[in-house]
């Protein structure tokens, strides 16, 4: 990138923009990690499912590309998740500890950026537009599940071991894998495990939750669809710290 992007957030409000996020989506997820599902538009380029009309899509411009989307993020409310009749993660997990709890909840999904805008202030603008949604809505718990890339739990042992043994969520918020695809995340024993080498392999997106105190839910989701191993994240508001909290309300650079 040549210009300093000027970033804009916003929640797609028209169809243009609803397929402007549907083919980064394939880029990212079809074309870099080998996804695939049953409404993938091959053709034209277009990664989609039966949840996208139910979701909000929060949007990352960039207007010194004309307006190109480069960031994305899919958010389902607890109200919203009434009319699509559940949330996309139930196909994974089981949400009862949650949808018992009486709060406010949001799913968050299919989050991605654009290749070239990685590792710079991009992810900090969209958590930004975030974190002025949750605000907005009174959000009080948000989840969603994150993903490696691979289904060979033992390639990913390391990782998914040091997050069962740290960041197990507390009870209240222990959502549970389930289903045949359910991979024990305890692997490999506290004792032995190799932290600084376990985070190493850890996506930048689960470190970003992790360091605004995210837990993880029981079990993994192989998703072989998809390509990926699913965990489930969990964030509470009112464990948040106040550090977490300003860093939240700023935004992480993923």
């Amino acid at each position: 990138m040549n210009a300093v992007p000027d970033f804009r957030v916003k929640l797609a409000e028209t169809e243009d923009e609803m397929r402007a996020a549907q083919r980064l989506r394939y880029r990212v997820f079809v074309e870099e990690l080998g996804g695939d599902g049953p409404l993938v538009d091959h053709d034209a380029g277009l990664e989609q499912d039966r949840f996208d009309p139910f979701f909000d899509h929060l949007l990352l411009l960039d207007d010194t590309k004309n307006g190109a989307v480069v960031g994305v993020y899919r958010l389902l409310r607890d109200d919203q998740a009434k009319h699509a009749g559940q949330f996309y993660s139930e196909d994974e997990y089981d949400l009862s500890v949650l949808r018992s709890s009486g709060r406010r909840l949001m799913e968050l999904g299919r989050s991605c950026l654009d290749a070239k805008y990685r590792g710079g202030a991009a992810m900090f603008h969209l958590w930004q537009g975030l974190a002025r949604y949750v605000a907005d809505h009174n959000i009080e718990i948000l989840f969603g599940v994150a993903s490696f890339h691979g289904t060979d739990a033992a390639d990913l042992a390391e990782p998914l071991s040091m997050l069962h043994h740290n960041h197990l969520a507390p009870e209240a918020l222990r959502v549970c894998a389930k289903g045949s695809s359910f991979q024990d995340m305890n692997l490999i024993s506290n004792d032995k495990l190799n932290r600084p080498s376990a985070m190493k392999q850890v996506p930048a997106l689960i470190k970003a939750y992790l360091r605004l105190g995210g837990y993880v839910g029981e079990g993994a989701f192989v998703d072989h669809a998809f390509n990926t191993t699913d965990v489930c994240l969990v964030m509470d508001s009112k464990r948040m710290s106040k550090k977490q909290k300003n860093i939240y309300s700023k935004g992480v650079a993923g």
